[in-house]
């Protein structure tokens, strides 16, 4: 680590050092973070040090005491409590100085003059995904998000699908080339009206990780709306996710890698396809080497013994 940083010291790429020496990128940042826990609390560990003057338009130069008074000021004389943006837009427009909000937090933070932060209420409190033991269809869903490159288009194309643990079969999919929650609450609700779940009592939970369609609201709200629990697993757990993980590298070994999109429609058809093939052909050496749709035939039938998951 000292050969490390003398030579980063020297003014070399930090990323050449680490990777040049085999030294790991953790380890070197856990050791800059130890010294820096290390030094004596009044040292000053930031960059250049605070020059305690700002620039007006015409180049004049401004003491932080003269705009600590017109922050006072301007405080006091509008009547209102405003934070440090709209007080670096003050500054700006009135007095023309050359200014930026970081600066204004600064000062404000020193006179103890800043503003309470606000407290954001969480409407929908995170669930964590729990240990389950599953032993039929729709008691647990899982759903992601897989792209893909249109090679013609040079632009990306989205897959947000549901897969049901049990039974292995993706039970709906949204294909396009925008991924957002709308259309995640579009494939839920498709999801409910294949497996006739409306009108029933006990409906699965949905599992998902952190992305932005399944955090927000509008997701939240729709499932709330149909009583379904969705739960999320934590940052870094993909296989708290692990079937519809398996899926998307199935389908990037055996779809993706097959082909070269030169057009969406052309990406959208093969798709499509080789979910349709996914779910009525291929076998799965985890459900008696049936494809899906012949594993929730022949579990009704009661040809076959169904098998239990923990997830």
């Amino acid at each position: 680590m000292a050969i490390a940083l003398k030579y980063i010291a020297l003014g070399h790429s930090i990323s050449f050092v680490l990777r040049v020496l085999e030294v790991e990128r953790s380890t070197y940042y856990a050791h800059v973070n130890r010294e820096q826990q290390a030094r004596p609390a009044t040292a000053h560990s930031s960059g250049r040090p605070v020059p305690g003057l700002s620039y007006r338009q015409d180049g004049k130069t401004i003491s932080d005491e003269q705009i600590c008074e017109w922050v006072m000021e301007l405080l006091a004389g509008e009547g209102v409590s405003y934070g440090y943006r709209k007080l670096t837009v003050l500054l700006k427009r009135r007095y023309m100085l050359r200014i930026n909000k970081k600066k204004v937090y600064r000062l404000c933070k020193r006179m103890d003059v800043l503003r309470p932060q606000r407290q954001l209420t969480i409407k929908y409190p995170k669930r964590l995904a729990s240990n389950r033991v599953i032993t039929g269809s729709n008691q647990l869903w899982e759903t992601d998000i897989k792209y893909g490159w249109i090679h013609g288009e040079q632009r990306f194309f989205f897959l947000m699908s549901i897969i049901d643990v049990f039974d292995r079969a993706i039970i709906t999919y949204h294909l396009g080339l925008t991924c957002e929650a709308r259309h995640l609450v579009q494939i839920t609700q498709e999801a409910l009206m294949k497996r006739q779940l409306f009108d029933k009592t006990d409906k699965p939970v949905i599992r998902s990780d952190n992305g932005p369609p399944f955090i927000s609201h509008r997701f939240e709200e729709t499932c709330e709306r149909f009583k379904l629990t969705h739960e999320r697993i934590p940052p870094k757990t993909p296989n708290k996710n692990a079937h519809i993980e398996s899926f998307h590298s199935i389908l990037e070994a055996e779809c993706y890698r097959r082909h070269e999109f030169e057009t969406y429609p052309q990406a959208y058809e093969v798709v499509s396809q080789f979910i349709q093939d996914y779910n009525c052909i291929r076998i799965h050496g985890s459900i008696y080497d049936l494809s899906p749709y012949e594993y929730m035939e022949a579990v009704k039938q009661g040809t076959v013994t169904p098998k239990q998951f923990k997830v």
